[in-house]
């Protein structure tokens, strides 16, 4: 009986997540998902505001795809195989043309755990060279077993961590359907591997999570020197519609470039002159104006980390001039 079964449904080309979800009705993922347009040929979902928890079930990120004649190409797969189901699910409600190709961002948990469903689809998956190994790492491992606490059942034994079919080497622009793609590389960053994808005929441009909008973005230790550059990158674009890797796409993408590289700016100024003079972080911190950003969402969460992260680093910036 089993095996019949087996048969039936692989006869239907249904995933290896897809039949656990028909099998296990737990699995199944029940939070909201809606596929918005925001371009001729372009299109996203919005994940859900905090941290991935069994409230969210793990839909915390945003994930885009872009439907041409040819094909169907999907940036970010999200942070689980069932909720990049429900994502393939809203694809396929719009097109049936094939899904030829991920590009993943960077590899955060929650931008890539759903790679496997679109593998198994047939597409497939581009990332940064610098991205090559990340799924071997301890640190991936000990995520995992996190993600599997966390986030059970969406997550669990039979979630895979994929690594890409094609690692670029950096920028590449390709063309699919009459759609012309410009793929940037804009880290190190938020990650050493970030991409962002900018869709020519739409001026959409997927940017990953280099962009937090409306909220205090998480720097932690990452190179705010490269990542304003990054910036400075997709802002020579000239984007007519931004979607970040978190909140509401914006459809005023300079301001929000502009915000995200000057609250990096400011960082530097500050914590960089502190750290110059010798001046302690704790008495630095309490001497900085943060008027501009203390009300904004994630300040509590997130300022403080940040501005301790870049006093760190460029104190060790400065000790090697």
């Amino acid at each position: 009986m089993i095996v019949r079964l087996l048969f039936i449904l692989s006869l239907f080309g249904l995933s290896p997540a897809a039949q656990a979800a028909e099998r296990d009705p737990v699995t199944r993922v029940t939070v909201p998902m809606k596929a918005v347009r925001v371009g001729a040929h372009s299109y996203f979902v919005q994940g859900l505001a905090g941290a991935a928890s069994t409230e969210n079930q793990g839909f915390m990120s945003n994930a885009g795809f872009v439907v041409t004649r040819d094909g169907v190409v999907v940036f970010d797969a999200l942070a689980s195989p069932p909720l990049a189901e429900k994502l393939l699910g809203l694809i396929r409600k719009i097109t049936n043309q094939p899904i030829k190709r991920v590009i993943v961002s960077h590899y955060h948990a929650d931008h890539f755990y759903g790679l496997q469903v679109f593998k198994a689809a047939g597409a497939d998956i581009w990332a940064h060279r610098a991205a090559e190994g990340a799924t071997r790492t301890e640190d991936a491992a000990l995520r995992l077993a996190q993600r599997k606490e966390a986030l059970f059942p969406w997550v669990d034994d039979s979630t895979q961590l994929l690594e890409a079919d094609r690692f670029l080497e950096g920028d590449a622009d390709f063309e699919m359907g009459g759609v012309h793609f410009a793929l940037r590389y804009v880290g190190p960053a938020h990650s050493t591997e970030d991409m962002a994808m900018m869709v020519k005929e739409d001026g959409v441009l997927y940017a990953g999570d280099l962009v937090f909008r409306g909220r205090v973005p998480f720097v932690g230790d990452a190179d705010s020197r490269a990542w304003i550059a990054a910036l400075d990158k997709l802002i020579a674009l000239k984007p007519k519609v931004l979607i970040p890797g978190h909140g509401a796409p914006s459809r005023t993408p300079r301001t929000d470039l502009v915000f995200t590289r000057d609250y990096l700016q400011y960082l530097r100024t500050t914590m960089g002159q502190a750290a110059r003079n010798f001046v302690p972080f704790s008495e630095a911190y309490a001497a900085t104006d943060w008027s501009k950003y203390r009300a904004m969402p994630a300040f509590n969460e997130s300022n403080r980390v940040n501005a301790y992260n870049q006093y760190l680093r460029l104190e060790q910036e400065g000790s090697a001039d």
